[in-house]
């Protein structure tokens, strides 16, 4: 078993917002899977999916997107796992709008639900998909612009983008960072 974190904030009010991302992409998985999130034994909601074969924990913090940390350490401990059977799945301001980058492991990005994450944790040894938002913003403007909802255009291309990173979901639940580094590699190779 292996899990997947989306990164975002509770609540309807950032339901589609940049930050939410991460949850938005579990979204698309539990519907075209006909799932639905429950409460864990922390602080989120889980529901488990299943990957031609492969059982995932699709998790959702409860907490807001600056404590995720709390949540993963908590889903870890709960079912017995290390960080590397986690991958995360958050915003990149430094990618164009939907598009896909896949890390093994590495630095927080300047991302603050990472940096909680890779505190609690206490290792950035963990898998992460970052899917792009955009940075169509000024100095200064970062909290609006991530707290802001995507463009109803964006949210078409997101869609497709959610539908690769759901193969990548898959290949990591077949075979760990490995696999899914080379299904990652092949859809850049398209």
């Amino acid at each position: 078993m292996r899990i997947v974190l989306g990164i975002g904030n509770p609540g309807s009010r950032y339901t589609h917002t940049r930050h939410n991302v991460g949850f938005m992409f579990l979204d698309f998985i539990a519907e075209i899977k006909s799932l639905n999130f429950k409460p864990g034994r922390g602080d989120y909601f889980f529901t488990e999916a299943d990957f031609e074969g492969n059982p995932m924990l699709l998790v959702k913090p409860t907490t807001y997107v600056n404590n995720s940390g709390v949540a993963a350490l908590q889903v870890l401990r709960e079912n017995n796992l290390s960080p590397e059977e986690l991958i995360v799945v958050c915003d990149d301001v430094n990618l164009e709008t939907a598009r896909l980058r896949v890390r093994a492991a590495g630095s927080n990005g300047g991302h603050n639900g990472i940096s909680s994450i890779i505190s609690h944790l206490f290792s950035d040894i963990f898998p992460r998909l970052r899917i792009g938002i955009g940075s169509d913003f000024s100095k200064g403007e970062l909290s609006d612009y991530v707290l802001s909802d995507f463009s109803v255009n964006d949210l078409k291309l997101l869609k497709k983008t959610f539908k690769e990173a759901e193969l990548l979901i898959g290949a990591y639940a077949d075979g760990g960072v490995k696999k899914l580094l080379d299904a990652n590699s092949k859809l850049s190779n398209k």
